[in-house]
């Protein structure tokens, strides 16, 4: 796991991120978050009040976006929170960045799974594109974390880019990922290798026909279980 902790709150932060508010396209989305909860439990919305804070600063930095200090304060105060409570928040869910990251943040799951299966050649690939754990890559583009389980075993080894699952990775689709994203060229998401969703590798093994379309089984069991 990366460490975490807070950019230093230095005066350039300061002057970077002091005035920070809801621009006009968030502005209504942390109204709805807000509106949810009841005077008294505004405290309740810390959680997607910081994930569209993050967003917002993605947008205007032109990365995924982190939370700065100055950032976390204005969340805090948006939900009635004093703000070491916001900030006890952010720093315990890894969803959320605390430090500037790059366009695209490349979380690599190394838990036991995707460890099995492969991950140690998924970091392979992002190592040979110039990545370092914990670090962006000088023309910002990848910032490179090892994170624990993102819930995707049955399809390991995977990675999270930005809010995207790619699963099913080896060294050469990895490599060829990464690519396509520093090309800005579409990607496919999910299984790299046309599995779908979490069906075993190579297809169904049992109700196959239920691939096919939305297949009826019922009568063959109740002839089945008349013969028994």
């Amino acid at each position: 796991m990366a460490e975490r902790h807070f950019a230093p709150d230095v005066p350039e932060l300061r002057e970077r991120w002091g005035g920070f508010t809801w621009d006009k396209a968030h502005a209504p989305e942390a109204a709805r978050a807000l509106g949810k909860y009841p005077d008294g439990r505004k405290a309740s919305a810390v959680i997607p009040l910081l994930d569209l804070a993050q967003r917002q600063v993605g947008v205007e930095t032109g990365t995924q976006g982190w939370l700065p200090i100055p950032v976390i304060e204005f969340v805090a105060a948006e939900c009635g929170l004093p703000p070491i409570r916001a900030m006890e928040v952010a720093s315990f869910y890894t969803m959320f960045n605390l430090v500037p990251v790059g366009k695209y943040h490349v979380q690599v799951c190394g838990t036991t799974p995707c460890m099995l299966r492969g991950s140690d050649d998924v970091l392979k690939a992002c190592y040979a594109k110039g990545m370092k754990k914990g670090h962006t890559t000088p023309d910002g583009l990848f910032t490179l974390t090892e994170v624990e389980c993102l819930g995707a075993c049955a399809n390991a080894p995977m990675v999270q880019i930005n809010d995207d699952n790619f699963e099913d990775l080896t060294e050469e689709s990895t490599a060829a990922l990464l690519d396509a994203l520093a090309a800005g060229k579409p990607v496919r998401t999910g299984s790299q290798i046309g599995r779908q969703t979490s069906c075993p590798e190579g297809g169904p093994t049992s109700l196959k026909k239920m691939a096919e379309r939305n297949y009826d089984y019922r009568p063959q069991w109740a002839d089945a279980g008349e013969g028994a």
